[in-house]
């Protein structure tokens, strides 16, 4: 595709490879990249999606492929949400993107060859790199690795363990740190702060080389004058972490500057040692209300207005799970000073975001490190502190050694706010919250619990801080009624819901149930709703063992949970009858609405109540 003197004829729907970039000069590469962002915004407004990560690597990415090829180099995203321009720029249409007909909202490996790593969660891409870089000096080629990471990803300790092995390795990675100063939201911890520190060692080095050039005339001057500058620069200049650890450092460089990328990279293609080319983004570029945001909200957007901002589905009379929680996590910060909130940087979905200026001493956002999350609430627990953990199911799974090993094992009454328990629809495979409960079922020591409704939640939430064990509170990504809490309300170990005959027991959990009651409300059909998961409680083992059939309708999570486990304690209680299982199976879902992976499924309230009608003729 060429262009002479205007990009304006460019159909982004007919770039078909990224080649064309090298042959456009700098203000053609400008207007095409504000081409791209009104398809990012346009895309995003329409599907949902990550917003102003995308929007602030547009540059950043069609610099990469100008100058790299990436049929033959290797390109690794760490966050792989990042990839919506490398998506344009390698002849995909972003139009439906994250939706069941259109592309996925990361990299994957059956869209495209220039896809060849995928990552949905962080801090993974420098250890692959390092595999890739290894192929290729043991087959002797002649190509480059690339790996871009955020400042939040690489504070995560998986990087730190890359990045102290890739210099020793000597296999030559080209690192490329894209520093927006924000994670999701703003950043946290002493990195952040190391990194704005690049910034007084760029301007020393600028001066630095200007001085000296004005005294290299005079040697005897030039020498005194170096030796000053080694003793000052050993006393009061920090050393560059990543000079020490063996890294060539190119920094810091603006990423929204195509000549000033061009010649960063051209610079790190001729070294023979790994590079980091550290590069300065700004988040949200090119669209105002993201580019203004301070708190994520823009980081990860529902369908929207592009003109004002405003939600196209606003859900007037409803909330999310996730602020109901929040909600309840605000009255305690108020009520106990010893209450601390964790959360390793999931604020803003989780809706906590606004208690962390409220409570600065008590809440805490640990950013992308969610070991460290887990093992300092353990630890506050067991000092006598009142802690919650605020993640979301895909997140913990990087935390369960910790759990284990961390928290149950001790007994670290820590509570956890378990948030998008469940199918989560349009992320795709890796963030999927349905193997959380099969872990916890197999780990001794934890308590597991599931709301129905708001008036459950209320009380399992308070029930959880008197419970002195690891508790854990799953949660769906979905919506419930604005209508008021009964705070009153008698917590049981499972609620029977509708009473029918004992040919069919439906044992429904979670928010669905009281859908799959409009379906069977005038059948013979019981419907069990459990609250308690785990342990299994004995009087639902008890009350089911006097029915023919049994059908165990799980669909946040998979048949190894709850499921699995409801079934053994019925064998062990020598129950005769017939049991069905109506959960998740145990498969990684493509990107789809959460309905559409239910429908899949036959998970839907509609088709299981189907299954249990059929099952209850055939009883007759």
């Amino acid at each position: 595709m060429k262009e002479n003197n205007t990009t304006n004829s460019i159909n982004i729907k007919d770039i078909k490879d990224p080649h064309f970039l090298r042959e456009l000069n700098y203000h053609q590469l400008e207007e095409l990249s504000t081409k791209i962002k009104k398809e990012i915004i346009d895309a995003t407004s329409k599907n949902g999606g990550h917003l102003s990560s995308n929007l602030g690597v547009t540059e950043l990415t069609m610099s990469l492929h100008r100058n790299f090829d990436f049929m033959k180099d290797k390109l690794l995203f760490d966050v792989g949400h990042q990839c919506y321009t490398h998506k344009i720029l390698t002849g995909r249409d972003i139009s439906k993107i994250r939706t069941k007909d259109g592309v996925s909202g990361f990299i994957k490996f059956n869209e495209s060859p220039y896809d060849i790593f995928e990552s949905g969660h962080s801090s993974t891409s420098l250890s692959a790199a390092l595999a890739f870089a290894m192929d290729r000096d043991n087959k002797k080629e002649n190509y480059d690795v690339v790996a871009l990471i955020g400042d939040a990803s690489i504070a995560n300790g998986v990087a730190f363990e890359a990045l102290n092995n890739i210099p020793h390795s000597k296999h030559k990675v080209i690192i490329v740190l894209n520093d927006n100063e924000m994670a999701i939201s703003q950043p946290v911890g002493g990195m952040s702060n190391f990194f704005r520190l690049f910034q007084t060692s760029r301007g020393y080095a600028k001066f630095k080389k200007g001085f000296m050039k004005a005294l290299s005339f005079v040697k005897p001057l030039y020498n005194l004058a170096s030796r000053f500058k080694n003793f000052v620069k050993r006393h009061l200049i920090a050393t560059n972490l990543f000079d020490s650890l063996g890294f060539i450092y190119i920094g810091v460089v603006d990423g929204h500057d195509f000549k000033a990328l061009d010649k960063a990279f051209k610079k790190a293609k001729k070294t023979n040692a790994s590079v980091i080319i550290h590069v300065r983004t700004k988040k949200g570029y090119g669209y105002p209300l993201a580019e203004n945001d301070k708190t994520g909200t823009w980081h990860g957007v529902e369908p929207f207005n592009i003109e004002t901002g405003e939600p196209l589905n606003p859900h007037l009379n409803e909330i999310s799970w996730s602020k109901l929680y929040s909600e309840f996590v605000k009255e305690r910060l108020a009520s106990d000073e010893k209450f601390y909130l964790i959360c390793p940087g999931t604020l803003v979905g989780s809706c906590l975001s606004d208690l962390i200026k409220m409570y600065p001493m008590r809440v805490i956002d640990t950013g992308i490190s969610e070991e460290h999350a887990i093992v300092l609430a353990a630890n506050l627990a067991k000092l006598g502190y009142h802690v919650c953990v605020s993640i979301y199911s895909t997140f913990m799974q990087r935390g369960f050694d910790q759990i284990a090993h961390d928290v149950a094992r001790v007994h670290a009454p820590v509570v956890f706010l378990v948030d998008r328990s469940g199918l989560v629809g349009s992320d795709g495979e890796t963030h999927q919250g349905t193997f959380d409960s099969s872990f916890l079922f197999a780990t001794p020591n934890t308590n597991v619990y599931m709301a129905s409704n708001k008036n459950e939640a209320y009380q399992i939430f308070d029930k959880a801080f008197k419970n002195n064990e690891p508790t854990f509170i799953r949660y769906p990504r979905a919506y419930i009624d604005k209508n008021p809490i009964d705070k009153k309300y008698q917590l049981k170990e499972f609620n029977l819901i509708k009473s029918g005959d004992k040919k069919v027991a439906l044992v429904s959990v979670g928010p669905l149930t009281s859908k799959l009651l409009e379906f069977l409300i005038s059948t013979d059909i019981t419907i069990i709703n459990p609250i308690l998961l785990k342990p299994m409680a004995k009087s639902l083992v008890n009350e089911l063992l006097n029915y023919q059939n049994i059908v165990i309708y799980t669909p946040y999570e998979t048949s190894n949970g709850f499921a699995a486990n409801l079934i053994q304690e019925l064998i062990n209680n020598h129950f005769k009858g017939a049991i069905y299982t109506k959960a998740i199976p145990l498969k990684f879902f493509s990107h789809a609405s959460i309905d559409e992976q239910l429908n899949d499924c036959e998970l839907l309230p509609a088709q299981v109540a189907k299954f249990a009608q059929d099952i209850s003729h055939r009883s007759h």
